[in-house]
């Protein structure tokens, strides 16, 4: 009897891989099939704290900070770490950090808020931890003036970077969860 089904389970993956996912063993299977797949996320609920912790507590103050005190988190570290424009650059990664957290906290188009927040992060990575890393100007970007250089002192540097990048990809991955505008809408949109 259990080879028997074995063997339907073994043809039933394989219809379904035939056919796309016609067929579903679950009304949560059948409606993942028909929400856009950015919209559909099976993630747990403490998702929540990720979302926050991304979104409320790093990049919408960061992002407002860029906006609020240029000279000192905008347009000017900018251009004394490296980057190309700074005066363009600046403001606009800050209304992008600000915009992007703002949709990661309510939980909206989450999946695709997270890409530009992970492009920044690896930029702010590349730009300002690399140099720090190997304790000299790294092509464009600038070494900033520290007490000590090296591994040590880039991952100290970094953690909150990488605390952020990891976040990002995690969102990116899994989605808002079910507290969520996005988890709200593939609800909608499964409804006859």
């Amino acid at each position: 009897m259990a080879r028997g089904r074995r063997a339907l389970t073994g043809a039933k993956r394989k219809v379904r891989e035939l056919f796309g996912g016609l067929f579903h063993d679950t009304p949560q299977e059948a409606w993942a099939m028909t929400a856009p797949r950015w919209l559909v996320t099976r993630s747990a609920t403490a998702t929540l704290l990720i979302r926050l912790m991304v979104g409320l507590v790093v990049f919408v103050p960061e992002g407002l900070q860029k906006l609020l005190f240029p000279a000192i988190l905008g347009a000017g570290r900018f251009a004394k770490i490296g980057l190309p424009w700074p005066e363009v650059l600046g403001p606009f990664v800050g209304v992008v950090e600000l915009a992007c957290g703002l949709l990661i906290v309510l939980g909206l188009a989450t999946r695709l808020a997270a890409i530009p927040l992970i492009v920044i992060m690896l930029v702010a990575i590349v730009s300002t931890k690399l140099p720090v890393l190997v304790g000299h100007d790294v092509g464009m970007f600038h070494v900033a003036a520290l007490a000590r250089y090296g591994f040590w002192s880039a991952a100290h540097e970094a953690r909150t970077d990488f605390c952020m990048l990891l976040g990002a990809l995690f969102l990116l991955i899994e989605g808002a969860g079910p507290w969520s505008m996005d988890a709200r809408l593939a609800r909608r949109g499964r409804r006859p």
